[in-house]
């Protein structure tokens, strides 16, 4: 594996050459590219979970949002329809909402509807395709609304492409802040008060701590879903950057790490086998695993106190009667 590692390095410079055009890949794939090499080279192996997302990942996560045991759409949704009024009340004026993350935008609906003064919303998400069909959709269905979207990642955005948001509310739901580390929800915290501006608000979806035999089934479900969604990320690979996974050889696992307070989601190999991709080759014993996603849960002090580090004001939380799902509105001082 050393000499692998070695190799990756190597590798991962002329990775950073592709965003100058080197390699004739659009800067996209450069960083695809380079995470995935530099990923698999490490111990323990791991690729970050914004990646799971393309346009396949996307659709597929829509179909999660369906399942029986996937409780955290349900359940935002119904907090939603349920306090949508008295949200907006405790939002104030707002004319501008920026969603992080939006998808499929059918949540968000329920939101735009509460909101009487809204005039402009601007979505982010890695999807275009999404993006460009909600837009249609909402403009189509809400007369006066002014849908601007913004491809990229939404961790990573620094300004909204020249769109003034005039009385904004940020929104970040379904539970999506879990799949950050504390410190990088911090961090998207801070940053989003930047882009959103002193006063704004901020509601935001967060997954509550509960029993495992809820909370196991939600990310590995009866009919294999999740582990589509999963595995689909090495599928990714062999389109995007011509990758040789046997995806029959992989299997998806969900794991609870207590002391971590979150579930962890990995891919296991089946078998000892090679994979070859860009020029490099990658040796897997038989139950070595690639870490690709975290999804922690919180008490509702306990984002609070994260929400505080980050410079945002708790204002109101509304919670389901079975307490599996919270949402915060945040005010930025």
């Amino acid at each position: 594996m050393a000499r692998t590692a070695t190799r990756i390095q190597h590798r991962g410079e002329i990775a950073s050459d592709w965003d100058r055009g080197g390699s004739g890949l659009s800067a996209e794939a450069a960083e695809f590219a380079d995470a995935v090499l530099r990923g698999l080279a490490q111990q323990p192996r791991s690729i970050p979970s914004r990646f799971l997302y393309d346009e396949t990942g996307s659709a597929l996560f829509e179909d999660i949002t369906r399942l029986e045991e996937y409780y955290p759409t349900r359940t935002e949704t119904a907090l939603l329809r349920t306090h949508g009024a008295e949200i907006a009340h405790c939002a104030g004026a707002i004319e501008t909402l920026v969603e992080f993350g939006s998808g499929s935008s059918r949540k968000t609906r329920l939101l735009i509807e509460a909101l009487r003064d809204l005039r402009t919303y601007v979505p982010i998400d890695v999807s275009e395709s999404f993006l460009a069909a909600a837009a249609e959709r909402l403009e189509r269905d809400h007369a006066g609304l002014t849908v601007r979207p913004v491809v990229g990642d939404f961790t990573k955005a620094r300004d909204l492409n020249g769109i003034g948001a005039e009385r904004p509310l940020g929104f970040f739901s379904g539970s999506t802040i879990g799949n950050l580390t504390h410190d990088e929800a911090v961090a998207f915290l801070d940053n989003t008060a930047r882009l959103l501006g002193p006063g704004s608000a901020f509601l935001v979806g967060v997954d509550l701590e509960k029993s495992l035999d809820i909370l196991l089934p939600a990310y590995d479900d009866a009919r294999g879903v999740t582990a589509a969604f999963s595995l689909n990320l090495l599928s990714r690979i062999n389109r995007e950057l011509g990758g040789d996974f046997d995806t029959r050889r992989f299997a998806h696992r969900a794991l609870y790490n207590g002391r971590a307070g979150r579930i962890e989601i990995y891919l296991e190999s089946l078998a000892s086998q090679t994979v070859e991709l860009l020029g490099e080759r990658f040796d897997f014993a038989k139950g070595e695993r690639i870490h690709t996603e975290n999804s922690h849960k919180y008490s509702i002090g306990g984002f609070q106190a994260l929400a505080r580090r980050a410079g945002w004001l708790p204002m109101r939380v509304w919670t389901d009667a079975d307490g599996l799902f919270s949402l915060h509105l945040l005010r930025r001082p």
